[in-house]
């Protein structure tokens, strides 16, 4: 060749046989692996804590169907031997109703239930922060009201006593 020809990339004449770019065949590659390494974390963990608990409305809907099982269950002396089996029977109607109710609701509105248990976290966390900051404040009153001798600070400072006998 001479100066003024350029010359092709290595392996660059292979991959025009093949008829991609290079960078694809290098993206899909990457991309593959990382979808595997991904998957393997997941399958690891998954075998380490069990499986992660599912959208808020699938734990809703398993907490309906609890609620139903255990409340279908019940068997009250107080409805007596001659209502009992009547009662139960009402119970069971009654709570069929609420599932049939509930769960379109769930079906239709998944995302609803997510932006809920979102919100309550971020209420938990503002709570969490409003009470920590409280305890604060308490804790500093409580040590300025102390006498700084019961503290051991002769002259309130932050200084210690040092007992040399």
């Amino acid at each position: 060749m001479s100066e003024g020809e350029e010359r092709p990339p290595s392996g660059a004449g292979e991959q025009e046989k093949a008829g991609e770019e290079p960078r694809a065949a290098d993206a899909d590659a990457w991309a593959t692996a990382c979808a595997e390494d991904l998957a393997e974390e997941r399958a690891r963990r998954r075998a380490e804590r069990g499986t992660p608990p599912g959208s808020a409305a699938e734990e809703l809907k398993k907490l309906v169907d609890a609620v139903a099982e255990k409340l279908s269950g019940i068997q009250s002396p107080l409805f007596g031997a001659v209502a009992g089996p009547a009662a139960q029977q009402v119970v069971r109607q009654v709570v069929e109703q609420a599932k049939a109710a509930v769960e379109p609701v769930i079906e239709r509105n998944p995302d609803v239930f997510d932006h809920l248990a979102a919100a309550g976290n971020e209420l938990l966390a503002a709570y969490r922060s409003a009470v920590q900051a409280q305890e604060k404040r308490w804790t500093t009153r409580a040590s300025d009201l102390t006498d700084p001798r019961e503290r051991g600070d002769d002259d309130g400072g932050p200084g210690q006593r040092i007992d040399l006998d």
